[in-house]
């Protein structure tokens, strides 16, 4: 089978390839189509994949291109993990906000706004190659903003899923905790794309979760901060909730500090002077520190389930359906879901209590008026996506915000005025 990576030059895409090396049982490729504009990375990157193939003695081909159309024919399934604008722009949806007292992050607030008004277009513009050249192709999304960039491709009508690391990255922290096997482990897992909780950690079918916070909330408080939060809400937030949960220390602790983007964009370069050493034909371990821990097995085994030769269960982006019954059937959720060769069928969810179902409404909201804003521009919609996100939701932070977001984006947003 032909897979296919727009975003190829990406530093993460060493992960990808040790993932295809490591599980070429679950998942036969034959060959993979790195797709990357910038062909200086691209270089680099597909040579760290060829050597990390052979390495392994895996027979897989690597295609390095520029050309969306070439790289894409023929593909069963294309992976997108595109940036738009690199970490340079990254590292403005961080500091930007921090300006008008808000958390600057590049998947929620002011900041995930501004990369979805950059993403969604050339996504959607992007899948239409897809479409043409490989109908048949199955789009498996890890572009953030995952849950806006999905539904952007379904609304259009591809055939496409939404995959994020977090679930995957949490069942195997408690596995670790618990002694056992990761496939022993599955969550009750809930919301939105970097908005979930763990309701229930099933343990052989068991739910362990009550014990795990008895003994270990401090650990699975990490990132978050608060072992008693956990405990008294008797839930796992995703770690993305300190940005709503503890919003002004996160602000004042983004203000004392370099941005996220700069140190990635420094690991970056090291990591690229790594791959382009042709003695180095594993993975490095500061990969690990890049971000997209467990990606690699978390989308091989997604990729298998849906090529029907391995159905299961996987923490996916999908439409509601009818799953949550306080948001609309058009909505895209983070939940398990059973996969096949004809797609991702939700799992029955047991009824979401007021405290989360009110902040995923909330959010579910933005996220509506976001992808109106990305599809169709304008600044009164940027606005009215900004006053309807729970991080801002003031009018005269929004106005400010609104200017100096177009601003800053102008070069990749046409319908801007200068």
């Amino acid at each position: 089978m032909k897979l296919a990576v727009v975003g190829g030059g990406s530093t993460y895409t060493p992960e990808l390839i040790d993932g295809f090396a490591r599980l070429r049982d679950e998942l036969p490729v034959s060959e993979i189509a790195l797709i990357d504009p910038d062909l200086s990375r691209l270089e680099v990157v597909s040579g760290m994949a060829r050597r990390m193939l052979a390495h392994a003695g895996h027979p897989a081909r690597v295609l390095a291109t520029s050309s969306v159309e070439e790289g894409v024919s023929g593909a069963q399934v294309v992976l997108f993990q595109l940036r738009v604008g690199g970490q340079a722009a990254r590292d403005v949806d961080e500091t930007l906000p921090l300006r008008c007292g808000c958390v600057g992050q590049e998947t929620t607030g002011a900041g995930g706004l501004a990369k979805a008004l950059r993403t969604v277009p050339v996504v959607l513009e992007i899948a239409e190659k897809v479409r043409t050249h490989a109908p048949q192709a199955w789009i498996v999304d890890f572009t953030n903003p995952v849950g806006i960039v999905t539904r952007a491709l379904l609304d259009a009508g591809h055939r496409a899923i939404g995959l994020c690391n977090v679930a995957i990255g949490f069942q195997r922290h408690v596995a670790d905790l618990l002694g056992v096997p990761p496939a022993r482990i599955s969550l009750g897992h809930v919301g939105l794309n970097h908005l979930t909780w763990e309701r229930a950690v099933y343990l052989d079918g068991e739910d362990v979760l009550p014990s795990l916070l008895a003994e270990h909330a401090e650990s699975l408080a990490e990132g978050l901060g608060r072992p008693e939060l956990l405990r008294r809400l008797g839930v796992v937030p995703s770690y993305y909730l300190r940005y709503f949960y503890d919003h002004d220390a996160v602000v004042e602790e983004q203000r004392a500090k370099p941005s996220r983007a700069a140190e990635v964009a420094a690991m970056e370069t090291k990591l690229l002077e790594m791959y382009a050493d042709p003695s180095v034909v594993e993975k490095p371990a500061l990969l690990g520190e890049r971000g997209g821990a467990y990606y690699s097995e978390a989308a091989v085994a997604l990729i298998a389930s849906l090529l029907g030769d391995r159905p299961g269960t996987h923490v996916v982006n999908v439409r509601n359906h009818g799953t949550l019954p306080f948001l609309g059937d058009e909505t895209v959720i983070e939940v398990p879901a059973h996969v096949t060769a004809a797609g991702a069928e939700p799992l029955p969810v047991p009824p979401v209590e007021p405290l989360f179902a009110g902040l995923i409404a909330h959010v579910s909201a933005y996220e509506t008026l976001a992808l109106e804003a990305a599809r169709h521009g304008g600044a009164d919609r940027v606005r009215n996506a900004l006053l309807a996100h729970p991080l801002i939701g003031q009018d005269a932070t929004t106005e400010e915000l609104t200017g100096l977001l177009l601003d800053a984006n102008h070069a990749y947003l046409p319908w801007t005025v200068r």
